[in-house]
């Protein structure tokens, strides 16, 4: 169950970066456009770094696994 829910985070985070990044392809104004990226690359950073945790997690797993460790 808590996999699921940091890969859904994950999800939300790309949604979420993908759907500014459209309204930003969109925008006629300048200033809308770069909100809108704006707002992109902070959902992109927060996904980069949802990602990365999740890698860590999973490495960190695996290693106490392979030390007869229980997480």
């Amino acid at each position: 169950m808590i996999a699921s829910h940091r890969n859904s985070n994950l999800d939300f985070y790309l949604a979420r970066a993908a759907q500014a990044r459209a309204e930003a392809e969109a925008a006629t104004l300048t200033h809308v456009r770069e909100r809108c990226m704006r707002s992109h690359e902070a959902w992109q950073a927060l996904a980069d770094r949802a990602e990365r945790s999740e890698q860590m997690k999973a490495a960190e797993a695996e290693r106490k696994a392979e030390a007869g460790l229980v997480s």
